[in-house]
């Protein structure tokens, strides 16, 4: 196959490097299913592996991209064949394996799945492994009896991908919404996509005492650090807390008494070991009962793949709301 157009991260003296480049098939990670990628996306975890903010990448030079969606071009085993639509998230990409920022994928038959009817390969990056997190700690808490009637879930970092699906996902179910964001300017953008509230961080008492008035019936994080301690604070009896994210701190200082005397539950969620029926069946559910009803708001941003090297210094500043879709080989 010719050459064709990538974009890879590598290591030098110097630190990490990520640029444009052309690769052939022969350059990729191993795998039985090749993809002519159409879409990828920007996640915050993308941002991190390009600009070398965070230690994403187990190992060097690999193609970025966590996520990308487009048609197989060829399969040596059974189950896919060339032309079906097709997704990848998470998986390994961009970690241990090259990912989606290129116009050509290689992938193990185990981290690919049929792109769920109802759902266009665009779509599916706007949703992406955001779209994806966020499905997955609903599905995980509702397996744990979350319920609507049980009150309302209180959603962190609610402007950026995760969370802003999430809050449009836990409102079309029938969840009250309360959104925590440090953005006060991005309240009328919160309340449009479905958080019922809106409360600005810096405006929050956190308290000090092991357990505050429980307000919450369950809670859905990216933030982690004393917020995540907060939530264990003030969420009530039988309630579930996913924590998805790190954003302001991988530390949590809190006690048993939380976990015993209110029966709260602590839900690690991780979408990239998400084991393969679990993860067909969380993609089901984004493309039924937990489609968005706003993604062309939460998901509106577009870049040309040409742009992308430019794209991720946003992210890390956190000047980015909701999800950015990236066209590789669309027409």
């Amino acid at each position: 196959m010719k050459k064709f157009r990538a974009f890879q991260i590598a290591e030098g003296d110097g630190g990490v490097t990520a640029r444009l480049t052309d690769l052939t098939l022969d350059d990729l990670s191993e795998g039985e299913v090749v993809i002519k990628v159409s879409y990828s996306t920007i996640n915050y975890k993308d941002a991190l592996a390009a600009t070398g903010a965070g230690r994403i990448l187990r190992k060097f030079p690999l193609v970025g991209g966590i996520d990308l969606a487009g048609t197989v071009v060829s399969s040596e085993v059974d189950g896919f064949a060339e032309g079906d639509a097709v997704l990848v998230n998470g998986c390994g990409l961009s970690e241990t394996r090259d990912g989606g920022y290129a116009e050509y994928a290689r992938v193990p038959a185990d981290a690919v799945v049929p792109i769920p009817e109802g759902l266009t390969a665009a779509e599916t990056m706007q949703l992406g492994t955001a779209g994806f997190t966020a499905a997955l700690a609903i599905h995980r808490m509702e397996q744990n009896a979350q319920r609507p009637k049980n009150g309302p879930v209180i959603v962190t970092g609610a402007t950026g991908g995760v969370g802003s699906l999430a809050i449009d996902m836990l409102g079309g179910r029938g969840y009250e919404v309360v959104a925590l964001t440090g953005k006060a300017e991005q309240a009328g953008y919160l309340q449009s996509i479905g958080a019922a509230r809106v409360l600005v961080r810096g405006e929050i008492d956190l308290g000090k005492r092991p357990m505050e008035k429980a307000l919450w019936a369950g809670a859905i994080d990216n933030l982690g650090g004393e917020i995540l301690t907060w939530l264990t604070r003030t969420v009530g009896y039988g309630g579930n807390i996913a924590s998805i994210g790190l954003a302001a701190s991988h530390e949590l200082k809190t006690t048993v008494m939380p976990f015993i005397l209110r029966a709260v539950c602590l839900l690690g969620i991780n979408s990239v070991e998400t084991p393969r029926d679990l993860r067909l069946a969380v993609w089901k559910r984004i493309a039924g009962d937990l489609r968005p009803r706003h993604l062309d708001v939460i998901g509106g941003s577009t870049i040309d793949f040409a742009d992308l090297p430019n794209a991720f210094q946003d992210f890390i500043d956190g000047r980015v709301t909701g999800r950015t879709l990236v066209k590789i080989g669309a027409p």
